[in-house]
Protein backbone atom coordinates (compact mmCIF):
# COMPACT_ATOMS: atom_id res chain seq x y z
CA UNK A 1 0.00 0.00 0.00
CA UNK A 2 3.19 2.54 0.77
CA UNK A 3 4.27 1.82 -2.89
CA UNK A 4 1.17 2.69 -4.68
CA UNK A 5 0.01 5.71 -2.42
CA UNK A 6 2.71 8.14 -3.84
CA UNK A 7 1.53 6.94 -7.47
CA UNK A 8 -1.96 7.90 -6.75
CA UNK A 9 -1.25 11.38 -5.44
CA UNK A 10 1.19 11.73 -8.81
CA UNK A 11 -1.98 10.89 -11.40
CA UNK A 12 -4.62 12.78 -9.50
CA UNK A 13 -2.19 15.96 -9.47
CA UNK A 14 -1.37 15.68 -12.59
CA UNK A 15 -5.16 15.32 -13.37
CA UNK A 16 -6.27 18.53 -11.53
CA UNK A 17 -3.43 20.60 -12.69
CA UNK A 18 -4.12 19.59 -16.62
CA UNK A 19 -7.55 20.14 -16.27
CA UNK A 20 -7.44 23.33 -14.63
CA UNK A 21 -5.33 24.10 -17.62
CA UNK A 22 -7.24 23.21 -20.33
CA UNK A 23 -10.44 24.62 -18.87
CA UNK A 24 -8.48 27.92 -18.92
CA UNK A 25 -7.43 27.54 -22.34
CA UNK A 26 -3.41 27.07 -22.12
CA UNK A 27 -4.04 23.97 -24.00
CA UNK A 28 -6.71 24.96 -27.05
CA UNK A 29 -9.28 23.13 -28.37
CA UNK A 30 -8.16 20.23 -30.94
CA UNK A 31 -4.59 20.40 -29.61
CA UNK A 32 -2.53 17.62 -29.77
CA UNK A 33 -1.12 16.85 -25.60
CA UNK A 34 2.74 15.83 -26.23
CA UNK A 35 3.72 13.64 -23.80
CA UNK A 36 7.15 15.42 -23.45
CA UNK A 37 5.40 18.65 -23.12
CA UNK A 38 3.26 17.05 -20.58
CA UNK A 39 6.52 15.75 -18.18
CA UNK A 40 8.29 18.95 -18.61
CA UNK A 41 4.77 20.88 -17.25
CA UNK A 42 3.97 19.07 -14.35
CA UNK A 43 7.39 17.27 -13.64
CA UNK A 44 5.68 13.65 -13.80
CA UNK A 45 6.59 10.40 -15.04
CA UNK A 46 4.30 8.77 -17.88
CA UNK A 47 2.28 6.74 -15.95
CA UNK A 48 0.52 9.68 -13.66
CA UNK A 49 0.06 11.64 -16.77
CA UNK A 50 -1.94 8.66 -18.91
CA UNK A 51 -3.82 7.47 -15.55
CA UNK A 52 -4.66 11.44 -15.59
CA UNK A 53 -5.24 11.76 -19.43
CA UNK A 54 -7.68 8.60 -18.70
CA UNK A 55 -9.45 10.42 -16.30
CA UNK A 56 -10.14 13.49 -18.24
CA UNK A 57 -11.34 11.26 -21.52
CA UNK A 58 -14.20 9.71 -19.37
CA UNK A 59 -15.28 14.14 -18.50
CA UNK A 60 -14.94 14.50 -22.07
CA UNK A 61 -12.44 16.93 -21.76
CA UNK A 62 -9.73 14.64 -23.76
CA UNK A 63 -10.28 12.80 -27.02
CA UNK A 64 -7.95 9.74 -27.26
CA UNK A 65 -6.78 9.04 -30.83
CA UNK A 66 -6.09 5.45 -31.43
CA UNK A 67 -1.86 4.82 -31.38
CA UNK A 68 -1.75 8.73 -31.66
CA UNK A 69 -1.93 9.76 -28.10
CA UNK A 70 -4.51 12.31 -26.79
CA UNK A 71 -6.00 15.93 -28.37
CA UNK A 72 -8.22 18.37 -26.59
CA UNK A 73 -11.44 17.94 -26.91
CA UNK A 74 -13.04 20.08 -29.24
CA UNK A 75 -15.73 23.43 -28.09
CA UNK A 76 -18.44 23.84 -30.43
CA UNK A 77 -21.77 26.44 -30.44
CA UNK A 78 -24.05 23.25 -30.56
CA UNK A 79 -22.61 21.73 -27.49
CA UNK A 80 -22.36 25.17 -25.52
CA UNK A 81 -26.07 25.71 -25.73
CA UNK A 82 -26.99 22.31 -24.73
CA UNK A 83 -25.09 21.94 -21.77
CA UNK A 84 -26.16 25.53 -20.60
CA UNK A 85 -29.75 24.69 -21.35
CA UNK A 86 -29.47 20.74 -19.51
CA UNK A 87 -27.69 22.87 -16.40
CA UNK A 88 -30.28 25.75 -16.65
CA UNK A 89 -33.10 23.06 -16.41
CA UNK A 90 -31.90 20.60 -14.06
CA UNK A 91 -30.64 23.98 -11.83
CA UNK A 92 -34.21 25.29 -11.71
CA UNK A 93 -35.89 22.24 -10.53
CA UNK A 94 -33.03 21.68 -7.55
CA UNK A 95 -34.27 24.88 -6.09
CA UNK A 96 -37.89 24.21 -6.44
CA UNK A 97 -36.92 20.41 -4.08
CA UNK A 98 -35.01 22.90 -2.30
CA UNK A 99 -37.28 24.78 -1.60
CA UNK A 100 -39.64 22.64 -0.48
CA UNK A 101 -37.42 20.46 1.26
CA UNK A 102 -34.51 23.17 2.85
CA UNK A 103 -34.81 23.72 6.46
CA UNK A 104 -33.66 27.32 8.63
CA UNK A 105 -30.01 25.71 8.25
CA UNK A 106 -30.14 25.36 4.80
CA UNK A 107 -31.64 29.19 4.62
CA UNK A 108 -28.25 30.28 6.83
CA UNK A 109 -26.11 28.61 4.89
CA UNK A 110 -27.58 29.87 1.70
CA UNK A 111 -27.23 33.51 3.16
CA UNK A 112 -24.20 33.45 4.28
CA UNK A 113 -22.62 32.27 1.38
CA UNK A 114 -24.35 35.25 -0.83
CA UNK A 115 -23.08 37.73 1.57
CA UNK A 116 -19.34 36.13 1.39
CA UNK A 117 -20.20 36.39 -2.98
CA UNK A 118 -21.21 39.44 -2.24
CA UNK A 119 -18.21 41.21 -0.51
CA UNK A 120 -15.89 43.42 -2.64
CA UNK A 121 -12.52 41.23 -1.88
CA UNK A 122 -9.44 43.12 -2.75
CA UNK A 123 -7.12 41.20 -4.35
CA UNK A 124 -3.48 41.45 -6.13
CA UNK A 125 -3.42 40.05 -9.80
CA UNK A 126 -6.58 39.60 -12.17
CA UNK A 127 -5.91 35.93 -11.58
CA UNK A 128 -6.32 36.00 -7.82
CA UNK A 129 -9.64 38.04 -8.45
CA UNK A 130 -10.91 35.20 -10.61
CA UNK A 131 -10.06 32.23 -8.58
CA UNK A 132 -11.82 34.42 -5.15
CA UNK A 133 -15.01 35.45 -7.47
CA UNK A 134 -15.25 31.87 -9.04
CA UNK A 135 -14.52 29.86 -6.04
CA UNK A 136 -17.64 31.66 -4.39
CA UNK A 137 -19.97 31.87 -7.05
CA UNK A 138 -19.54 27.82 -6.93
CA UNK A 139 -20.12 27.55 -3.26
CA UNK A 140 -23.31 30.03 -3.37
CA UNK A 141 -25.29 27.59 -6.20
CA UNK A 142 -23.83 25.04 -3.99
CA UNK A 143 -25.37 25.90 -1.18
CA UNK A 144 -28.85 26.51 -2.64
CA UNK A 145 -28.77 23.27 -4.35
CA UNK A 146 -27.67 21.07 -1.24
CA UNK A 147 -31.35 21.60 -0.30
CA UNK A 148 -32.83 19.17 -2.75
CA UNK A 149 -31.64 16.35 -0.53
CA UNK A 150 -31.32 14.29 -3.53
CA UNK A 151 -27.52 12.67 -4.04
CA UNK A 152 -28.62 11.81 -7.86
CA UNK A 153 -29.54 15.12 -8.37
CA UNK A 154 -26.63 16.74 -7.22
CA UNK A 155 -24.14 14.05 -9.10
CA UNK A 156 -26.01 15.20 -11.94
CA UNK A 157 -25.83 18.76 -11.12
CA UNK A 158 -22.04 18.35 -10.93
CA UNK A 159 -21.56 16.38 -14.03
CA UNK A 160 -22.86 18.99 -16.18
CA UNK A 161 -21.31 21.76 -14.00
CA UNK A 162 -17.82 20.46 -15.12
CA UNK A 163 -18.74 20.11 -18.64
CA UNK A 164 -19.83 23.97 -18.86
CA UNK A 165 -16.79 24.70 -17.07
CA UNK A 166 -14.79 25.74 -20.32
CA UNK A 167 -17.34 27.47 -22.02
CA UNK A 168 -18.05 28.95 -18.24
CA UNK A 169 -14.24 30.05 -18.05
CA UNK A 170 -14.88 32.16 -21.41
CA UNK A 171 -17.54 34.37 -19.80
CA UNK A 172 -15.70 34.26 -16.79
CA UNK A 173 -12.80 35.84 -17.98
CA UNK A 174 -14.84 38.87 -19.12
CA UNK A 175 -17.86 39.38 -16.20
CA UNK A 176 -15.54 38.88 -13.52
CA UNK A 177 -13.12 42.18 -14.61
CA UNK A 178 -16.29 44.22 -15.90
CA UNK A 179 -17.78 46.14 -12.97
CA UNK A 180 -21.05 46.79 -14.69
CA UNK A 181 -21.30 42.50 -15.48
CA UNK A 182 -20.52 42.25 -11.55
CA UNK A 183 -23.21 44.62 -10.47
CA UNK A 184 -25.92 42.75 -12.37
CA UNK A 185 -25.02 39.34 -11.06
CA UNK A 186 -25.17 40.75 -7.90
CA UNK A 187 -28.28 42.04 -8.46
CA UNK A 188 -29.73 38.61 -9.93
CA UNK A 189 -28.34 36.94 -6.81
CA UNK A 190 -29.74 39.06 -4.27
CA UNK A 191 -33.23 38.70 -5.75
CA UNK A 192 -32.85 34.76 -6.12
CA UNK A 193 -32.32 34.85 -2.30
CA UNK A 194 -35.03 37.16 -1.53
CA UNK A 195 -37.47 34.51 -4.12
CA UNK A 196 -35.67 31.34 -1.87
CA UNK A 197 -36.24 33.28 1.78
CA UNK A 198 -40.31 33.64 0.67
CA UNK A 199 -40.40 30.06 -0.34
CA UNK A 200 -41.55 31.10 -3.75
CA UNK A 201 -40.78 27.91 -5.46
CA UNK A 202 -42.04 28.96 -9.25
CA UNK A 203 -40.52 32.41 -8.91
CA UNK A 204 -37.07 30.85 -8.03
CA UNK A 205 -37.21 28.45 -10.70
CA UNK A 206 -37.58 31.06 -13.31
CA UNK A 207 -35.19 32.91 -12.03
CA UNK A 208 -32.43 30.50 -11.68
CA UNK A 209 -33.30 29.69 -15.15
CA UNK A 210 -32.87 32.64 -16.22
CA UNK A 211 -29.91 33.46 -14.52
CA UNK A 212 -27.94 30.51 -15.69
CA UNK A 213 -28.98 31.07 -19.15
CA UNK A 214 -27.52 34.63 -18.99
CA UNK A 215 -24.08 34.02 -20.40
CA UNK A 216 -25.10 31.80 -23.63
CA UNK A 217 -25.10 34.54 -25.58
CA UNK A 218 -21.53 36.14 -24.56
CA UNK A 219 -20.00 33.21 -24.72
CA UNK A 220 -21.34 32.35 -28.09
CA UNK A 221 -19.96 35.89 -29.17
CA UNK A 222 -16.87 35.09 -27.59
CA UNK A 223 -16.11 31.62 -29.60
CA UNK A 224 -17.50 33.15 -33.00
CA UNK A 225 -14.88 35.96 -32.13
CA UNK A 226 -12.20 33.48 -31.73
CA UNK A 227 -13.17 30.69 -34.39
CA UNK A 228 -14.60 28.55 -31.90
CA UNK A 229 -17.78 28.34 -33.55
Amino acid sequence: MEAVAPRQNSAFSGYEKLKKDIIRGVFKPGEKLLMSTLKERYDLGVGPLREALSQLVAEHLVVAISQKGYRVAPMSLEEMRDIYDARANLEAMIVSLAIQRGDDAWEAQVLAHSHTLAKVVEVKTREQRLDVWDERHKAFHTAIAQGCGSKHLLQARTYLFDQAERYRHLWLTQTVFSEQALELKRQEHAALVEAILARDAAKASEMMRSHLMTPVPIIAQIMQNGGLS
